[in-house]
């Protein structure tokens, strides 16, 4: 986690990050757009999380319940920050990095 947080200094995320971590790692930056553009053309269901985290952050809460579901996650509730935290430990613990 560490590393990865460090790296939100750079210009862009490795070449070799996963995309599911890419667009977390854009979302972090602020970078909305870019984050939301990554996640909705990755398939699967950690593509649909991050998804639904995207839409979670912009306030739709409709549609990201729509993504939630079909990641096979609960919605969170949690702040926003730590949902973040959560999802890139999840995906990196899952060598996906």
């Amino acid at each position: 986690m560490a590393e990865f947080k460090a790296s939100l200094s750079g210009a862009a995320p490795a070449p070799d990050l996963a995309a599911p971590l890419a667009a977390l790692w854009w979302a972090a930056r602020g970078e909305w757009d870019q984050a939301h553009r990554i996640a909705q053309d990755e398939a699967g269901a950690d593509g649909a999380w991050v998804h639904a985290y995207l839409h979670r952050v912009e306030g739709d809460l409709g549609n990201a319940g729509y993504w939630y579901r079909q990641a096979g996650k609960p919605v969170a509730t949690d702040a926003v920050e730590s949902e973040w935290e959560r999802m890139v430990l999840a995906l990196l613990g899952a060598g996906r990095a």
